[in-house]
């Protein structure tokens, strides 16, 4: 199989604002770039997305500004695709399914935020589009800390919930 680790949404808002704070922060980032790391050695291409918000001025992703960046602790390097996305979907109206069919790419390693919209968007889509086999880094998403239900409950309830569409495995089980 031919894989890509595709790193969604891990975006400052998520490390800066308080509306928004990720569950786990520190360790959602150890974690993923320990997988970055892994899919370089064994030349995985890396892809980034980017949340993107163009007209709502009060939003945290409104395009280049502080919160829109890509966090500054990740492992992402300039030759690193960037697929900017406007909806929860990383594969609605963005380059990324075209990219991974000209790479003949048919598995995907999934990690980023955040777990009840772009996560589960993402991995319902790509099933839906005959992605088979993905998997999806154990403690490699998050969702935010106010949450109710909990952040907890909702990772694991999510988990629960991709039964079926996705392998959740901790990187040690992880082969790329």
């Amino acid at each position: 199989m031919n894989k890509a680790v595709i790193v969604i949404d891990v975006q400052e808002a998520f490390f800066e604002n308080p509306s928004c704070l990720l569950h786990e922060k520190e360790q959602l980032v150890r974690n993923i770039n320990a997988l970055i790391e892994q899919a370089r050695s064994q030349d995985v291409p890396v892809v980034f997305i980017q949340h993107t918000e163009y007209e709502n001025a009060d939003d945290e992703f409104l395009v280049d500004t502080p919160d829109w960046q890509l966090h500054h602790g990740l492992n992402r390097l300039d030759s690193d695709p960037v697929i900017r996305k406007s909806t929860p979907d990383s594969f609605h109206e963005t380059d990324l399914a075209a990219y991974l069919r000209e790479r003949g790419i048919d598995q995907l390693i999934l990690a980023g935020a955040q777990t009840d919209f772009c996560i589960n968007a993402t991995v319902r889509r790509a099933h839906a589009l005959g992605y088979k086999n993905n998997i999806l880094l154990k403690e490699g998403h998050s969702t935010v800390v106010n949450s109710v239900p909990s952040a907890t409950r909702i990772i694991e309830d999510h988990e629960r919930s991709w039964e079926g569409l996705v392998a959740i495995k901790p990187l040690t089980e992880i082969e790329l």
